[in-house]
């Protein structure tokens, strides 16, 4: 049974909790959590890039010269792509990227990118300070008495308020989301996961289906 170092509110370590093996007993398929960044990332293109094609610059009305005669080259429109000015020959038009991806993808995605990070002890439980309002200070100082304020950390809880996120966002590399909506590619761009009990609680509810 894999297990996961459990630290206070302090920073300091207070034992070791057991994971579940339906989440954390899997065995990683990294090709489908590949397949699953790469279609997340996809996703996430807007697709509004475009350029202007030879019918859509100014000019290409009257032959800039007669065809024989003039020593030149021939030529038909000012707008030609091989001239300055001219229209852009294959460029990019507005599009979508779009790339639907099964949900058993999903899932092994995520199950996987879980399993790696508790295997390589990077997976925390994490009791997060109780404040009544934002103190980006609190949590920085959590992050260093457990001596992750250089590292990329994702903090994952379940209705702890608007404090934390507000606390978090100021902390370059830090990171923090409600528990149920995490995703295979918020796991694999962080270095450690912290996770607070409600939070393991909600992943276990929603995942450990």
């Amino acid at each position: 049974m894999a297990k996961a170092k459990v630290y206070n509110s302090s920073g300091g370590q207070a034992g070791e909790m057991d994971l579940n093996d339906k989440l954390f007993g899997f065995e990683p398929k990294k090709y489908q959590v590949h397949q699953y960044v790469k279609a997340h990332l996809a996703n996430q293109r807007q697709g509004t890039h475009s350029t202007k094609t030879r019918a859509d610059v100014s000019g290409g009305g009257a032959k800039p010269w007669r065809q024989k005669g003039t020593g030149r080259a021939r030529a038909g429109s000012n707008s030609s792509p091989i001239w300055e000015g001219g229209g852009v020959a294959f460029g990019p038009h507005p599009r979508s990227y779009y790339t639907k991806v099964p949900k058993r993808i999903k899932r092994n995605a995520l199950l996987s990118m879980l399993a790696t990070k508790a295997a390589e002890e990077k997976l925390l439980i994490v009791e997060l300070p109780e404040f009544e309002k934002p103190s980006t200070k609190t949590i920085y100082g959590l992050l260093e008495a457990m001596e992750l304020a250089d590292k990329k950390v994702l903090i994952l809880d379940e209705d702890g308020g608007a404090q934390f996120p507000l606390s978090c966002r100021n902390i370059p590399k830090v990171e923090y989301k409600r528990a149920r909506l995490v995703n295979a590619y918020d796991l694999a761009r962080s270095e450690y996961v912290l996770v607070t009990r409600k939070g393991m609680q909600s992943i276990e509810e929603v995942f450990a289906k």
